[in-house]
């Protein structure tokens, strides 16, 4: 099947500009464009899924560029229920290098700035070679807009629209880029850009958008207890991203699958028939694991993700590394200190224990574990020197009770 046709079975074509756009989408040679606002420093897993398709896209014989808008991230695009807070020209400069750098390195792409070409407009050039072409009424009528006309919308904001229309339309003319791809909350912008350039050039341009990446109660997918799943290892690492999907929901898996991985349409229905008829295996969580972290961070990262998994699971950690401690239990409770600790004064300061009376009975009863070795000396001495990298040490109480003591 051509391009066109994978990405509908795969699920990700929601809105199209134009049917010619199946034939020319096939028939490659297309530049197109992707963008973000660097918001943060890191691209998130939510960002994959429309990078991918580019990916897709450019290894059909199309060619990618990333936008990161450093001049659209100053103003920011409207949210459906409120006005995102603004962030300084600093940290807009430092998340665009930071983004910058992190796509050049997983994926190839030529990155560009749209600051480049709004940082020496001037406000009544902007009103006559742009602001005249769109219609009051036609922006109102835009989904995101009409969404907050009772809230109120600042002028700043409303102006969004159309400088996402001027990227699409100054794309075209300096890197002759005729596809913008993007999320389908974009649509409106998609299409603003479609029409600005007809009327100031008469030239057509293109557009679709994909579906966004969802759990079934239809919140974005891409986070785990309310904290995002981060591209840069260094803020999620290969063992965390591999928990999270490992964890992913049975219903949507099948969907991550396609969206996320190259992995072939008989591959990815081999894995379907396992999930329906033997869920307990999670041979599609697991093939969803190794494709992500494998492509993001190579081989390696994923084989230390399994393998510290593995130890967990078992429950013998003492081979860990300070690093694979550190990616493990990362938001565990913990406290730090300077001194060593004596066991039962140590489980009651990290909260494992109420009392020393109830640390004693936990002791005394097996259930203690610290680094891996079972305690059951009331006089066990929690020590720097015997910390994974004299920096941490690791309580385990019951089965599945973690704490962590950090050495100062």
């Amino acid at each position: 099947m051509g391009i066109y046709e994978e990405l509908e079975w795969r699920g990700l074509v929601k809105d199209i500009s134009s049917p010619e756009l199946k034939d020319k989408l096939n028939n490659g040679g297309m530049t197109f464009y992707i963008g973000t606002d660097p918001t943060g420093d890191s691209l998130h897993i939510g960002h994959f899924s429309s990078f991918l398709i580019s990916k897709r896209l450019k290894d059909a014989g199309h060619y990618p560029i990333l936008l990161v808008g450093g001049g659209t991230g100053l103003i920011g695009d409207p949210k459906p229920t409120a006005e995102r807070p603004m962030i300084t020209y600093e940290q807009v400069n430092h998340n665009f290098e930071c983004l910058k750098a992190q796509a050049e390195k997983i994926f190839g792409f030529e990155v560009v700035n749209n600051y480049d070409w709004y940082k020496d407009m001037n406000f009544i050039d902007y009103l006559r070679d742009y602001g005249k072409y769109f219609n009051i009424n036609y922006m109102l009528n835009k989904d995101v807009v009409r969404r907050r006309l009772d809230e109120g919308i600042t002028y700043c904001e409303f102006s969004y629209m159309i400088m996402q229309a001027m990227d699409f339309y100054v794309l075209h003319q300096n890197k002759g880029v005729n596809l913008q791809v993007a999320g389908q909350d974009q649509w409106g912008n998609i299409t603003a850009g479609i029409e600005l350039t007809r009327k100031k050039s008469g030239e057509e341009l293109y557009g679709f958008t994909m579906p966004l990446l969802t759990k079934s109660d239809g919140t974005k997918f891409g986070k785990s207890e309310g904290k995002a799943i981060w591209l840069d290892r260094e803020k999620t690492s290969p063992y965390e991203m591999y928990q999270f999907f490992l964890n992913s929901e049975d219903s949507k898996i099948i969907d991550y699958l396609k969206f996320l991985t190259f992995l072939s349409k008989e591959e990815i229905e081999e894995l379907e028939e396992s999930n329906r008829n033997e869920p307990h295996l999670r041979k599609a969580h697991k093939a969803l694991a190794r494709e992500v972290i494998t492509f993001l961070h190579g081989k390696e990262a994923y084989e230390e993700a399994l393998e510290i998994s593995e130890m967990l699971f078992s429950g013998h950690i003492e081979n860990l590394t300070y690093e694979q401690v550190k990616a493990c239990f990362n938001g565990v409770e913990s406290i730090d200190t300077d001194e060593d600790l004596q066991i039962l004064n140590a489980l009651v300061k990290a909260g494992a224990a109420s009392s020393n009376r109830e640390a004693r009975q936990f002791v005394k009863g097996g259930s203690v574990l610290v680094n891996g070795v079972k305690i059951t000396d009331e006089k066990f001495l929690v020590s720097k020197k015997n910390a994974y990298g004299h920096k941490a040490t690791v309580i385990r109480r019951g089965k599945k009770k973690y704490f962590v003591i950090n050495h100062k």
